[in-house]
């Protein structure tokens, strides 16, 4: 009985020491994403890549940018897809670069001391926009932002703008478009709202103009026109991985992992898949593993 005791001690002692043993040796990794659709599928896209090559695969997602900055930065995420411009401009306080892979470059250089690399940079560029309903815009001779500012210097406070509170405040948001092109919003004429929301306010007629992201799919689904920006004020927003050094280090296979997703990703590729979640209604789980069997980056 002593025996077939110590036997069965000795065998438990075993499986909760390779249970421990493998717990440790888990390739364990939090994915962050920001508070919009595209953000929900490059972060599905990725957690499914990752999970498909052995990692444990935790999501942080439904954060706003500086939200989301501040996690990667103190390690409460390991990594996430973000936007050149916005890694410039709103966390680096630089001047944008318009070339993605200078602007990648410089980003390495400043972050560095954050702790955070980027990498997989992709040729979508999911700028900003400011978007008019097609037929307001041509019943005003609206088709750029110059005409826009024309417009509202002529008729102060006439139109309304919906906006979230990020690019009401940001540099290259609201403030820096009215200094660009020389106009400024009339007191109480900004409705800020959830991003969600700005498009379903102009298509419903709550407000006259509203920004957008240039690869968004109701744009041309609610038959929205994007107004020119023809000072190219508007800096590049590629999206890139930006993940923590310390990750980086632990997982160097990561980049290779994802590469060929960065290959597939373009503006036109991003609005197709942001289409078939805010206009079809299909959950970002689906579509993003339907994109990946579909190219060939995982089976069935």
């Amino acid at each position: 009985m002593k025996k077939l005791l110590l036997v069965l001690s000795t065998f438990v002692l075993v499986f909760v020491l390779a249970a421990c043993g493998n717990d440790k040796d888990a390739k364990k990794i939090t994915v962050g994403a920001k508070n919009f659709t595209e953000q929900f599928i490059l972060a599905k896209m990725t957690t499914i890549m990752l999970e498909e090559n052995g990692f444990d695969v935790k999501e942080k997602s439904n954060l706003a940018s500086l939200a989301l900055r501040s996690a990667l930065e103190n390690k409460q995420v390991d990594l996430t897809w973000d936007y050149t411009g916005t890694g410039l401009v709103t966390y680096l306080k630089e001047d944008p670069i318009s070339d993605g892979e200078e602007a990648l470059k410089k980003l390495n250089e400043l972050d560095e001391k954050n702790g955070i690399t980027w990498s997989n940079i992709t040729e979508a560029d999911n700028t900003y926009a400011l978007v008019m309903r097609a037929d307001q815009a041509k019943e005003l001779g609206i088709t750029t932002l110059t005409d826009f500012a024309a417009y509202m210097n002529e008729h102060p406070g006439e139109l309304l703008m919906a906006s979230h509170a990020e690019f009401a405040n940001r540099k290259d948001g609201i403030p820096g478009v009215e200094k660009e092109y020389g106009f400024k919003f009339a007191d109480n004429s900004i409705v800020e709202m959830d991003s969600g929301l700005t498009y379903a306010a102009l298509k419903d007629k709550q407000v006259d103009v509203s920004v957008a992201f240039a690869t968004d799919a109701r744009i041309k689904e609610f038959d929205f026109v994007i107004l020119e920006d023809d000072k190219e004020f508007f800096p590049s927003y590629q999206a890139a991985v930006a993940m923590t050094m310390k990750t980086k280090e632990k997982y160097p296979e990561i980049e290779e992992i994802l590469a060929p997703l960065q290959e597939l990703l373009n503006s036109e590729s991003l609005r197709e898949l942001n289409y078939q979640v805010d206009i079809e209604e299909k959950s970002e789980d689906a579509i993003a593993r339907e994109f990946l069997i579909e190219h060939g980056l995982i089976e069935k």
